[in-house]
C-alpha cells in the first residue's frame, strides 16, 4: 500500500522544498519520479535542482537513458527510471499510484485553484485503500494536520 502525503505549501515555493525531500529520497537509497504537467515547467525545475548547493543527479527525457538517473523529472507518470517515490508537483496527478512505495503530493496553499485541486485528488485517494497524511508549512516546519 502507498504512503501519500500532502503538502501545502504556503511559506516556501516549489524549488525550495523539493530539494530536501530529493536529498532524503536519494540518502534513504530510493529513486524519484517527479511527475509535472508541463515540460517547460520541469525544465525550469531541472534548473533549480542544478543550482542547489547539494547535488542531485537528474534528468528529463532530453538526457536520454532514465536508468540512469536516480530523479527522472517527467509528464509522463511511468517510471522509467526504477521510481518507488513519486513527487507529483504542479498539480499534476495521476490514477497510476499503485506502483509506488511513497507518494508526495506537493501544492502551493497560496493559489485557490491549486488548494481546490489537492483537495480533489485528496478526496479520491481517501477511500481507505492508501495510507494518507496532511502536512501544512507553520513558520518553522511542517506541521501533520488531521
Amino acid at each position: 500500500m502507498a504512503e501519500i502525503g500532502f503538502y501545502h505549501l504556503s511559506r516556501s515555493t516549489l524549488p525550495q522544498v523539493l530539494p530536501p525531500l530529493l536529498m532524503r529520497t536519494l540518502a534513504a537509497g530510493q529513486r524519484a519520479l517527479v511527475l509535472g504537467t508541463s515540460s517547460i515547467g520541469l525544465n525550469a525545475l531541472s534548473t533549480a535542482l542544478w543550482e542547489q548547493p547539494a547535488w542531485l543527479p537528474h534528468g528529463t527525457v532530453a538526457d536520454g537513458d532514465p536508468d540512469l538517473q536516480p530523479i527522472w523529472l517527467s509528464t509522463t507518470p511511468e517510471p522509467l527510471n526504477g521510481a518507488r517515490y513519486l513527487f507529483l508537483v504542479d498539480g499534476a496527478g495521476t490514477d497510476r499510484l499503485s506502483g509506488f512505495d511513497r507518494v508526495f503530493d506537493l501544492f502551493d496553499g497560496t493559489k485557490e485553484d491549486a488548494l481546490l485541486a489537492a483537495r480533489l485528488r485528496w478526496k479520491a485517494v481517501t477511500d481507505g485503500e492508501y495510507a494518507v497524511t496532511y502536512w501544512q508549512q507553520t513558520e518553522r516546519s511542517w506541521q501533520r494536520k488531521r
